[in-house]
This record gives C-alpha cells, sequence and structure tokens, in this order.
C-alpha cells in the first residue's frame, strides 16, 4: 500500500491489469477487499476535476459555467451544452417551486438547493424574499422541525449532545470553516410555539442562519448553526424509530449548566472574543437565566426575547404616527407572560424611561401582563417566576383576559402566548370600543397559533384595527376597503443587528443597541405604508433596511465604546452595504 501510495505522490498510473479484473484502478485501501465485519479507512483522493466542482455548493454554478470555464476545469462532458445565466436558473427554479401546492415540499426542495448550489439559494431567496421567507422560515419551518427525522439527508451544522461532555472543544474543531462570526444555537425545548422537538429543533438554526446571509449580508461560511442535544420529554419523538436524537429525557440543572458552561467556554476559545452566539428558542426557564449569565462575559444575544422585543418597539414606535402622542401616553396589556412578553414588555418601559427621563420602574407601570392564571398583580408576587415580577402591579386580581381589557382599558394589545385564537370577538370588540384606532399584535408563531387573524381584527373592528402578527397573513378586504396585515417579523431586525455587531467588532450586546435597532427599522416606514395600515415596511426592501438597521447598532457601539473595528468608518449605512455578502456568481479562471 505504501509504495501504491508514492507511486500515486510521483504521478505514475496505479493501474494493474495483474491484480485486477480486466485492468482498472488497484485496491489500493483495502475496501474491496475487505469483509463486513473488517475496518477499512474511508479515503478520498481529490484531483482538479470537474466532478468534484460539480459537488462543491460552494462553488458549483451548474449551466451557469462558461465555455471557458467548462475548458479550464475539467467540464466537458459532464455539463449538457447550453450555457445559463444564474438570472435564467433563478426564472427556472421559481417556476419549479411554485409547483409545488405543499408548502413543505417546497422547504426540501429550497434544503436541496442550498446544499448543491449555494449561490444560486441565496440569490433565489434575495430575489424572492417575500414569497420564500415564508418557506425558510415561519410557518413552514416549524412543519419541517417536527417531520426533521424523516426529511433528515445530511448534516448541516453541528450536533453536541451530552455524549460530547468533555470534548466540545475537539467537536467545534470539526467543523470546516474556521472564521466563524455568528452561531445560532438552540436546545430544542420550545421550538416556535410547537413545544420540545429535541434534536429535531436544528432546523431552527439553519433557517435562522440563512437570513442572516440573505437579509443581513454575513458571509455563509461565516455562520454555524448548532444544537445542543440534551435529550427531549416529548414521547411521541422518543417513541418514533426515526427520531434523530439522544433517546433519554431531557438533563437539567447541574448536568445541563455544566455542558452550556463547556459550550460557552469552547467558543469563545476557538472563535475569540467577537463571535456572535444567539440563543434560540430555549425554555423560558433556562432563556432568561443563559442571557443574564453570559450577556457580561460573551458577545450573546436571544432572539426570542430581545429580538423579538425590538421588531415590536419597531411597531409601535411606527404606529405612533396613526395613533397619536408619545408610547408614554399609551397603556398596554400583554397576554403571554414568557420571555417573549416581558422581553418586549421590559424594551417598551426602556424606551419610555430613555424618552420620558423617568425611572424605567415608573414606566413599567404602563404596562400589565397576564398569565394562564389571569393578571399578575401584587398579590400574586410570592408565586411568580423571577422575570414576572417586575411587573406585579397593584390592583385586584383578574382571571381573564377579557375582565383585563375592560378594566385596564388598553390602547395597544399584545399577544404573545403561543394560544391561538385567544383574542376573541368580545376581546377584540372591547378593544374597539375603548379605542377608536385599536392596536392589536397576534404575534405567537406559527400561523394556527396566532391570537386572531388578520380578517378577524378587521372585521372585529369595523376596520378601524391596526394589526400585525408574528405569522404573514394575506391582504384583507373588508367594506371595500383595502388592508395590508403588517407582520412584526424577527426577520427585520435579527439578520441587521448581527451584522451591525460584526461590521464593528462588538464585543457586547447592549440594551441601547436594541433600542437603536428598533428606531432604525420604524424609520423605514414611509406615508405610503401608513396609507394602506402598514406599521412595517416591505420586506422587498430587507437589504436596505438591514443596512441601516446595522448602521445604526454599529454607531451605538462605537458610542458605548463596545467596538473594536478601527477606525470608525465615516458613512455606516454605506460601510454596511458594501460589506454585504452578494450571491452572484463569480467568474473561475
Amino acid at each position: 500500500m505504501d509504495s501504491s501510495l508514492k507511486r500515486m505522490k510521483d504521478g505514475e498510473s496505479i493501474i494493474d491489469p495483474k491484480s485486477t479484473v480486466g485492468g482498472g484502478v488497484a485496491d489500493v485501501y483495502g475496501e474491496d477487499r475487505a469483509t463486513e465485519d473488517q475496518l477499512v479507512t474511508p479515503w478520498t483522493v481529490s484531483v482538479t476535476s470537474g466532478y468534484t466542482l460539480l459537488r462543491d455548493p460552494h462553488h458549483n454554478k451548474g449551466l451557469a459555467f462558461t465555455e471557458r470555464e467548462r475548458d479550464s476545469h475539467y467540464l466537458r462532458g459532464l455539463l449538457p451544452p447550453a450555457v445559463s445565466t444564474q438570472e435564467l436558473q433563478v426564472k427556472k427554479l421559481m417556476q419549479s417551486i411554485r409547483s409545488y401546492d405543499i408548502p413543505l415540499h417546497k422547504y426540501v426542495a429550497m434544503m436541496d438547493l442550498q446544499e448543491r448550489n449555494e449561490r444560486l439559494f441565496y440569490k433565489l431567496l434575495i430575489d424572492n424574499v417575500e414569497e420564500l421567507l415564508p418557506i425558510v422560515y415561519t410557518p413552514t419551518v416549524g412543519e419541517a422541525c417536527q417531520k426533521y427525522g424523516s426529511i433528515f439527508k445530511r448534516p448541516q451544522g453541528l450536533y453536541i449532545s451530552l455524549k460530547e461532555k468533555g470534548k466540545i472543544l475537539e467537536v467545534l474543531k470539526n467543523w470546516p470553516e474556521r472564521s466563524i462570526q455568528v452561531i445560532v444555537a438552540t436546545d430544542g425545548e420550545r421550538i416556535l410555539g410547537l413545544g420540545d422537538l429535541g434534536c429535531q429543533g436544528m432546523g431552527i438554526p439553519v433557517g435562522k442562519l440563512a437570513l442572516y446571509t440573505a437579509l443581513g449580508g454575513v458571509r455563509p461560511s461565516a455562520c454555524l448553526p448548532i444544537t445542543i442535544d440534551v435529550g427531549t420529554n416529548n414521547q411521541k419523538l422518543l417513541d418514533d424509530e426515526f427520531y434523530i436524537g439522544l433517546r433519554q429525557k431531557r438533563a437539567t440543572g447541574k448536568e445541563y449548566y455544566d455542558l452550556l458552561e463547556e459550550f460557552m467556554s469552547a467558543v469563545k476559545q476557538n472563535y475569540g472574543e467577537k463571535v456572535l452566539v444567539q440563543f434560540e428558542d430555549f425554555a423560558n426557564h433556562n432563556a432568561f437565566e443563559l442571557l443574564a449569565k453570559y450577556r457580561t462575559t460573551h458577545l450573546v444575544f436571544n432572539d426570542d426575547i430581545q429580538g423579538t422585543a425590538s421588531v415590536v418597539l419597531a411597531g409601535l414606535v411606527a404606529s405612533l404616527k396613526l395613533l397619536g402622542g408619545s408610547l408614554a401616553d399609551h397603556t398596554f396589556l400583554f397576554f403571554g407572560a414568557g420571555e417573549a412578553g416581558t422581553g418586549i414588555a421590559e424594551l417598551i418601559a426602556l424606551e419610555i424611561s430613555t424618552k420620558t427621563n423617568i425611572p424605567v420602574e415608573e414606566a413599567r407601570k404602563k404596562i400589565w401582563l397576564v398569565d394562564s392564571k389571569g393578571l399578575i398583580v401584587g398579590s400574586r408576587k410570592e408565586s411568580l417566576q423571577h422575570f414576572k415580577k417586575p411587573w406585579a402591579h397593584e390592583r385586584e386580581p383578574l382571571s381573564t383576559l377579557l375582565d383585563a381589557v375592560k378594566a385596564i382599558k388598553p390602547s395597544v394589545l399584545i399577544g404573545t402566548s403561543g394560544v391561538g385564537q385567544t383574542f376573541t370577538k368580545d376581546v377584540v370588540e372591547a378593544m374597539a370600543a375603548i379605542n377608536e384606532r385599536p392596536l392589536i399584535m397576534a404575534l405567537s408563531n406559527p400561523t394556527l397559533q396566532a391570537e386572531c387573524t388578520a380578517e378577524q381584527a378587521y372585521t372585529w373592528t369595523e376596520g378601524r384595527a391596526i394589526y400585525s402578527s408574528g405569522s404573514p397573513f394575506d391582504r384583507c378586504e373588508y367594506n371595500g376597503k383595502s388592508f395590508i396585515p403588517g407582520q412584526a417579523n424577527n426577520a427585520y431586525i435579527f439578520p441587521g443587528l448581527g451584522f451591525g455587531l460584526v461590521i464593528s467588532g462588538a464585543i457586547r450586546v447592549h440594551d441601547e443597541m436594541l433600542l437603536a435597532a428598533s428606531e432604525a427599522l420604524a424609520s423605514q416606514v414611509m406615508q405610503e405604508h401608513y396609507d394602506k395600515g402598514m406599521i412595517y415596511p416591505p420586506l422587498a426592501n430587507i437589504r436596505k433596511i438591514s443596512a441601516h438597521v446595522a448602521a445604526n447598532v454599529a454607531v451605538k457601539a462605537y458610542e458605548l465604546g463596545l467596538a473594536t473595528r478601527l477606525p470608525r468608518p465615516t458613512d455606516l449605512v454605506k460601510y454596511a452595504e458594501s460589506c454585504m455578502y452578494s450571491p452572484n456568481y463569480r467568474s473561475y479562471r
């Protein structure tokens, strides 16, 4: 075997007619001679060959390889003779994707494309973002996670389980890319509104990072999806023969937090101080603790707590042009007091405090929360989880949302409960009786979990509601007037926020950066959008929006002394645009 390898290195042929059937390549590594119970080494020999190039998703262009490239890269005969353009490929693929009736089939087709031709995948997504965003992100990604074991083909990220305890740094080094700038990590315990999906939650980090690139401009090679598998309490998955994760109940307590500590330490050791770790879809009891523990020592961000809060605050700031007054003039009622609800509430209070110079504790009194046990009030304080206690104001207990609406008389109703159809006709009509223009935000995902639909909100308020949701709803008609429902989509914020942290070399995420991101997004809503009842700009402009969000975040990072990329660029919007990843094909030598 050693002599054969030496002959290969010297450029000699290893064809040996005496030892192979009818001539051919000798069985140098012993794969053909080995019996099934013998071990073989999975060697590959890389040769400058078009065959390898066509199977490299980072460089493959399919039929768009030019005549010259086909000659210089040994592609003759490996491709049909037609030469295409990237634009024609996009047109053909969109026709193919639109031919599928089932959204999950469209999702699988998009994931197959990403594994086959990376640049074409991002070109397709960027050019058709409004149509394809619901496919690669919510709501379709939720169904994909539920069925991830069945549609799993090849790994798209790193899986770190309890089996890897003590070896996480080694596992990180197994990932082929070294210059990682953004990590999205989940433990799969609270995937959207679908609950514990365990290891199958990987669809969420993969989808989020696709948006970091397509919408925010972060290079694909700088993105790393990670699932931390500590088991699952979902018995249906544990009984599923196709389940791809650990078959055990979830680890908790010290075992869980020791694994997370090793993970966070290994990330910093392997990738440095400036790698962004986005916590995604962790359950409430872990999400708040992890964010509080690591926000002072690592560059961390929780999209469910902070990203949702920032995008909702942007919608509220923008809606003031329709509602009138300032945030401090309004009263807010939340249905749902988990990580999303309390995160939004805290950022609203911080914005009111910043604008009015009153203490945050005073600003919180404009905000009320209802959880599964009713209105959160002072008499319940001893039994509340720690993150709910700041919202326990003094007044008599109320057990239902309808009672709370009638008593609190909010101008803004925000749903983060994860329970569909909880904004009933009585609740919405009560909001309409109190307010000329009630603002109703039904934010729970996916679509079936929305607290009410856009059509219901417009119908029950006789067309007076300002409505937005977490998942997309189609244009609505009421009494001859057309309404375009807003979508408080985190994709407006997290890609631009992350990109702003990257281009400034920030080392920590500060709450003021979230406020800056919200203000940048709100500033992109124009009069033409208000005229249609919109409080968010069209997603078709998302790359421009992300550049402004990134620039505002970077400005704040420099102001706070948290940016390390020096000197500071003069025009940060132009700098952000110039740094964005382009999916257009490159020409090869």
